[in-house]
């Protein structure tokens, strides 16, 4: 039973790594803040939700698995709360987002060549 604790938790770690990466790239790659913020919310509660589950199942019925779910439910609140506050000043300062036209027109990188 051990071993199958272990192996859920090591998928649970590595999946939640994995997302939190991903998102990583994506706030490099993507080009404006609205579809950064997307990125970074999205995979920031996906990805610290895994690790966080994992690690309860690592941590047992301990007092340590009763303040990973404390903060399992805090980072459920305010990682949402935080990219809308986010999306909405960028909104209220007029920001616009960049469309897929805007993408088309603009010159070639001179690093990458694309």
């Amino acid at each position: 039973m051990a071993l199958v604790l272990d192996i859920a938790s090591w998928i649970l770690l590595l999946g939640g790594g994995a997302l939190v990466t991903i998102g990583g790239i994506g706030i490099v790659r993507f080009p404006d803040v609205y579809t950064r913020s997307h990125a970074a919310g999205v995979t920031d509660t996906g990805g610290a939700g895994l690790i966080l589950v994992g690690l309860m199942l690592q941590g047992g019925g301990t007092l340590v698995t009763v303040k990973l779910i404390l903060i399992l439910i805090f980072i459920f609140f305010t990682s949402p709360t935080a990219t809308f506050a986010l999306v909405h000043a960028a909104y209220e300062s007029d920001e616009e987002p960049q469309l897929d036209h805007d993408l088309r027109n603009e010159p070639p990188d001179r690093e990458t060549g694309s």
